[in-house]
């Protein structure tokens, strides 16, 4: 029998609750042939609210597993940075508790780095964002004073491991604690050049979301921006099935299940050119490329809307969004610069709607 495709009318906000329970007894009863998908309809909506950002930076030289545009899930690998190895045979000498703070200029062109001992006692309260001149103290120690004007892009705990060459000299390396291994690094011990002090440190996403990548001529920023699911049809499941009554009565029955849409009691199957529209939709049916990419991106921030520009080269300005191109995910701004009106590019990682 010919297999069509209909709409199941739920409960509206157990949609996804009706499909897990339909796909469990389709696999339970080994139904896949007679009902082969179940489909929830959702769409891709972006928070481009300042605390959906998840930020990460990593340096040039790490291994970039995620591109510009994509999703990710939760617990994705984003990037790899590469070992750390020896550069020169010696003896470890030192392994000391550390902070890594990273100061860079507000042009993002130029960044000093600062490892500061803990013993030092680094100043507490230099978060990340927090401005700092130059002058200024970075620990209780006048030793670890500021030396430009800019913003704390990194702050945290690192391992120094200092290993004493043939020579009579110093190499340090500066290990951050994820991938600390100290039975490699332990005071008094032998290493040789190119071994591996530290494997590669892989960071993760924390959040589902849109990956953006933005380049410095210091380092690169990876941008994660949550996303979120929105039902396309509030209330409605569409499933592909042999239609019976034995497999009416089998997807009826199914808790939170309320009927098929239906004309004079009969269940209506789709017509062809909704079954594409469903099945592109669903990702069960590749579309041209001269057509629309199958999950549609919908930004919260619209044309008319104020924003605040929190990164990037035109940082603290607040404007007006002229355009929006979701394709690219970006927006002309009217910011006024010398006090006449200017339009600038941004990235929505690069904005809060205000």
């Amino acid at each position: 029998m010919k297999k069509e495709w209909y709409i199941i009318h739920t409960i509206t906000g157990y949609e996804n609750r009706v499909k897990e329970n339909l796909d469990a007894k389709i696999k339970a009863q080994g139904y896949e042939s007679i009902i082969p998908n179940v489909v929830v309809l959702e769409e891709t909506v972006i928070d481009t609210s300042s605390k959906s950002l998840e930020r990460h930076i990593v340096s040039h030289e790490a291994k970039l597993h995620v591109s510009n545009g994509k999703d990710v899930e939760k617990g994705a690998i984003l990037a790899e940075e590469p070992a750390i190895k020896v550069r020169r045979d010696g003896t470890i000498s030192e392994v000391i508790n550390a902070r890594r703070i990273v100061i860079e200029t507000t042009d993002k062109k130029f960044s000093k780095t600062y490892v500061i001992p803990e013993s030092a006692k680094p100043v507490s309260g230099l978060r990340i964002g927090a401005n700092v001149f130059q002058g200024t103290f970075l620990a209780s120690s006048d030793e670890y004073i500021c030396d430009i004007d800019g913003k704390v892009v990194i702050n945290e705990k690192v391992k120094k491991v200092v290993v004493r060459t043939i020579l009579g000299d110093e190499d340090a390396y500066v290990i951050h604690g994820d991938v600390f291994n100290s039975s490699a690094c332990k005071k008094g011990v032998q290493v040789k050049a190119g071994q591996t002090l530290a494997e590669g440190r892989k960071i993760f996403s924390k959040s589902t979301g849109r990956v953006a990548i933005v380049d410095y001529p210091t380092r690169r920023e990876i941008v994660v921006q949550k996303t979120k699911k929105r039902k396309l049809y509030p209330g409605y499941l569409f499933v592909e099935m042999i239609m019976n009554d034995h497999t009416w009565e089998f997807v009826r029955g199914t808790p939170f299940v309320m009927g098929f849409v239906s004309a004079g009691g009969r269940p209506l199957p789709l017509k062809p050119q909704e079954v594409h529209y469903i099945k592109r939709l669903a990702g069960l049916e590749e579309v041209h490329q001269v057509e629309a990419k199958v999950t549609k991106v919908e930004l919260e921030i619209q044309a008319g809307d104020s924003v605040k520009i929190v990164t990037g080269p035109f940082e603290g300005f607040v404007g007006v969004v002229k355009e929006v191109d979701e394709e690219k995910q970006e927006l002309k701004v009217m910011i006024t610069i010398f006090g006449r009106e200017t339009p600038v590019s941004v990235h929505v990682s690069e904005v809060e709607k205000i």
